[in-house]
């Protein structure tokens, strides 16, 4: 009978050299086949998406700039016309070109404070621990999810002259607000405030649900009213929510398109002052089949945007308190 012995364990030197020992070419093999594998697999998850944004996003945002330095020649067989920057100096120096820049400065200082401050309002309402507030957190966000049209419909029909109602409560508006070169501008932006007030909601509400309950506690243990807990304690840590907001609201602001065309039309919006920027590219496109202008007016738009957008990093930031 043959006894069999356990192979000896092997030695410490032993196992350090078969860690230190080199990879042979079938790992180098097998090490690029699955870098392929992984690089075909992030290839194939971002091609989507950048098909999306090059035919959508980056195509229109070059062709912009051809537009602008180029006019189509009346013969179609003729080749466009290169004409340098006289289009758009003389788009944006026109009297409509300007009234759309006034006209998109007093739309957004009257909406986007609207909608920040109804969603602080809402938001802090919605805060409290009462029965059965789910229901009027769902109810304040809903605005969030109705669209342009619907919030046009809507408000034409509150403010319709004859059955709507502001008639019903006895007040009477000559000319019709929609209609007047006074009232329309503000009542668009009202309109626009109340779309954008749902997310604003959204976004206090999620901001106040993360903010330190012991520093409220504490401000409550050192007598501090509701008033006083609010405005001290409470807006300051809400201070992030709020310029994310702001930011939000100036760029939802400056793209209102949907509620000028349905309540005010394309015929209606320069006699009522509220051809803003976005609407009057649409009008200078569609309406008049001028393509050069509304590059031009699609550029400056661009500008606007991305300035307000760095000027409110640069400088409302500094401002806004990132607890740790």
């Amino acid at each position: 009978m043959s006894i069999t012995t356990p192979d000896a364990p092997a030695s410490p030197k032993k196992q350090r050299d078969s860690r230190l020992a080199l990879p042979t070419k079938s790992d180098h093999v097998r090490g690029g086949s699955y870098k392929r594998r992984e690089s075909a697999l992030g290839l194939a998850l971002v091609l989507p998406a950048t098909i999306f944004f090059a035919v959508f996003s980056f195509y229109p945002f070059f062709k912009n700039f051809y537009e602008i330095l180029y006019v189509p020649s009346i013969n179609i067989n003729n080749p466009a016309k290169f004409v340098g920057l006289t289009q758009f100096w003389d788009t944006i120096s026109s009297s409509s070109f300007l009234d759309s820049l006034r006209s998109t400065a007093i739309f957004v200082v009257c909406s986007v404070p609207l909608g920040v401050l109804g969603g602080i309002f809402l938001a802090v309402l919605a805060h409290q621990k009462l029965r059965g507030i789910a229901f009027f957190r769902t109810a304040f966000s809903s605005t969030i999810v109705s669209s342009a049209a619907v919030a046009g419909a809507v408000f034409g029909v509150l403010l319709n002259p004859a059955d709507g109602f502001l008639p019903w409560l006895g007040i009477h508006f000559s000319p019709n607000i929609l209609e007047s070169p006074t009232l329309a501008l503000p009542a668009v932006a009202l309109i626009s405030s109340w779309q954008f007030v749902g997310l604003s909601f959204i976004i206090m509400i999620a901001g106040m649900q993360s903010l330190p309950e012991e520093v409220l506690e504490a401000a409550s243990m050192d007598g501090a009213s509701s008033w006083t807990k609010t405005w001290r304690v409470t807006m300051p840590l809400l201070s992030p929510s709020i310029f994310f907001a702001s930011v939000v609201g100036v760029i939802f602001s400056l793209q209102s398109l949907g509620v000028i065309d349905v309540t005010i039309g394309p015929y209606g919006a320069p006699y009522t002052h509220t051809n803003v920027l976005i609407y009057a590219i649409y009008n200078q496109f569609v309406q008049y089949n001028n393509p050069g202008s509304a590059a031009c007016y699609a550029f400056v738009l661009f500008v606007i945007t991305l300035i307000v957008t760095l000027v409110q990093f640069r400088l409302v930031e500094k401002r806004v308190h990132y607890g740790q």
